[in-house]
């Protein structure tokens, strides 16, 4: 693993809050995302969340005396354009998390020039992290393709491509949008299974799907693809995704092309990036289940065998009105993990790029529906309630069998190791409004 001295689990800050136990942003974390201060009108900025406070990098770049080399490092940082310090080799990534890490440590001699550049998170308001120019969903999650697959072909829930094709689709980047969201109820066609003719009107079944979002770093061109060995390179971090699904539209849309206005009405990706850096002491050998057929040679690596899949808990949390109106807190629903997941990082983007596509700075991969083998690490009300067929029952008397107007869906996700300092995620959250 590449791991260094800012992963030291021992590593303090002066920034007070990010020493906290529960903190998502530790000085071991160091994400990246998009502000602006609240009714400023400015902007939007790089910063960098470090506790309870972001780090201004445009303040940074601004009023400190960098070396050349850093300051060069800070330029598209400091111009608000995260997508140009994306493509940036991992090496120059590296290096601007190394220096961060060491100005804001316990011991750095930089605390007092540096401490003006902090703004309180909860004076910010942001938005989607990176440029996002396209975006494709994959289907990573085998327990989640199993279970859905059992509620229409009982004897064979898993097609014959599952275990040899990383599968996916290409979605809707327009229509992505940060955690806070709030989207309306969307309206489209679905078929009764007694009905003769299809009708129109809202969904009934509207359901989220708990992802991870994967962030492309630097492009490769048309028509070369990117090998197992240098795949990792290509992607930036990791963030959460709730790619919202109308399952009542999809089921009667998907055949014979997929999903289409069953998806694309709204996502929902939190706001900061965890970094690849930041993700290396939770990585994990890569094996298949006994049995199972291993990848072709395209998608196989000793590197990934060895490190391949990254330990990330992830829960969902429902919020609804009754309970806002009520000062109850949200209810946890599910937790499952990205170590369940069948397709690593490094199989995506080989697999994306095989057949020569060209992939941008800030193209967003989602992971799919990641569920673990129990019925109650379900990540989707799909999963949950067998089909709506079995309603959930949630603390203060009500019943859910998929989501109603003015839920909250509230995605969260760390890492937490023996050895290693907690990180986080943050949080993704959105809610669901009246059709139009």
């Amino acid at each position: 693993m590449n791991t260094d001295v800012t992963h030291d689990p021992a590593l303090t800050s002066w920034v007070e809050s990010a020493n906290a136990a529960d903190t998502d942003f530790p000085i071991q974390n160091l994400p990246y995302g998009r502000f602006r201060r609240k009714a400023s009108g400015e902007g939007w900025r790089i910063g960098v969340a470090i506790g309870d406070e972001v780090l201004d990098l445009k303040r940074v770049h601004d009023d400190i005396p960098w070396s050349d080399a850093l300051q060069a490092l800070l330029r598209p940082l400091a111009d608000g354009d995260l997508n140009a310090f994306m493509e940036q080799p991992s090496s120059q990534r590296r290096a601007l998390r190394q220096m961060l890490s060491q100005a804001l440590r316990s011991d750095s001699p930089l605390q007092e020039v540096l401490s003006p550049c902090l703004v309180a998170q909860s004076d910010i308001e942001m938005s989607v992290p990176c440029r996002i120019g396209d975006y494709t969903d994959f289907y990573t999650g085998i327990h989640h393709a199993t279970a859905v697959g059992k509620l229409f072909r009982p004897d064979n829930p898993l097609l014959p491509n599952y275990k040899w094709v990383p599968i996916g689709y290409h979605g809707r980047a327009s229509s992505i949008g940060v955690s806070g969201q709030q989207f309306r109820r969307p309206q489209g066609q679905t078929k009764a299974p007694d009905a003769e003719v299809p009708s129109f009107g809202p969904t009934r079944r509207l359901d989220y799907e708990l992802e991870l979002a994967m962030f492309v770093a630097s492009p490769n061109k048309l028509g070369e693809p990117i090998g197992m060995a240098e795949a990792e390179e290509h992607v930036f971090g990791l963030g959460l995704f709730n790619d919202w699904s109308a399952r009542d539209i999809q089921s009667w849309e998907y055949q014979p092309l997929g999903p289409f206005l069953s998806k694309n009405f709204a996502s929902t990706v939190s706001p900061w990036i965890v970094t690849m850096e930041a993700l290396e002491p939770f990585r994990s050998p890569f094996q298949r289940p006994e049995g199972d057929p291993q990848p072709l040679p395209y998608l196989d690596s000793a590197t990934n065998r060895e490190q391949g899949e990254i330990d990330v808990t992830l829960e969902v949390w429902l919020q609804t009105q009754a309970m806002r109106d009520a000062g109850t807190s949200p209810h946890r629903l599910s937790q499952s993990s990205f170590r369940d997941a069948y397709w690593t990082v490094a199989q995506l983007i080989a697999h994306h790029t095989v057949n020569g596509c060209n992939l941008q700075s800030g193209d967003l991969l989602g992971s799919g529906t990641l569920s673990g083998p129990a019925p109650e690490q379900a990540g989707s009300l799909l999963e949950l309630t067998q089909g709506g067929k079995q309603a959930i029952a949630l603390p203060n008397g009500e019943k859910r069998t998929f989501l109603e107007d003015g839920d909250t869906v509230i995605l969260r996700g760390f890492c937490e190791r023996k050895g290693a300092r907690r990180i986080g995620f943050g949080e993704c959250s959105g809610t669901v409004l009246k059709a139009g």
